[in-house]
């Protein structure tokens, strides 16, 4: 099996905080629960609440028809690992792989920077996905990302711009987002809360 396809296995625990972990610590990690690692750093994703999971399943459905409908490339919801670096390996809410690029899917994992990546910030996460997971996705090539606020009723859409992820604009209740990299994918975003 190649070495990018590897299924976590239970292991160790790392007390270290100052240890910075890899792509081959992360994967001794004990199975059963979510993880991410990012710049050696090891977090452990919370559960996310019942709102999440339907403002996900709504998303999934409209990516997955879209995208899939029109041959477009691949659509994958958490837990999936995208392993972005030796240090850094996510686990988006959801993503888009493009035709161009299905190579990039492995058997056990997504194997670098997908086109599109959602997150659903929860308060539990929304630091770290806003700030330290958004520099990933920055740094290893990501073309669009949404940041979809549960709190705060809105989407709001970064799109790579020279070698930054730039916000193009926030979509709050009463708008209809649009996708850069998908055109003529529009959502209604009193639909996505409702």
């Amino acid at each position: 099996m190649p070495e990018q396809d590897k299924v976590r296995e239970p292991g160790t625990k790392y007390d270290s905080p100052a240890t910075r972990l890899t792509y081959e610590d992360y994967c001794r990690m004990p199975a059963g629960l979510r993880y991410e690692l990012v710049e050696g750093d090891i977090r452990m994703a919370p559960s996310p609440s019942v709102f999440h999971q339907e403002v996900s399943k709504r998303l999934e459905k409209l990516l997955l028809e879209w995208v899939e409908g029109q041959g477009l490339g691949m659509v994958y919801d958490a837990p999936l690992d995208v392993v972005l670096s030796e240090h850094n390996v996510v686990q988006p809410d959801l993503l888009y792989v493009s035709r161009e690029r299905l190579g990039i899917i492995k058997e056990a994992n997504i194997w670098g920077a997908p086109d599109l990546v959602v997150e659903i910030l929860s308060s539990s996460t929304a630091e770290w996905d806003r700030v330290t997971k958004r520099r990933a996705y920055e740094r290893y090539g990501v073309k669009e990302l949404w940041l979809v606020d549960l709190d705060g009723r809105s989407v709001e859409v970064a799109a790579r711009r020279d070698a930054a992820l730039e916000t193009v604009q926030v979509y709050p209740l009463g708008t209809t987002l649009s996708s850069p990299i998908l055109p003529g994918l529009v959502l209604d975003v009193n639909l996505l809360f409702r």
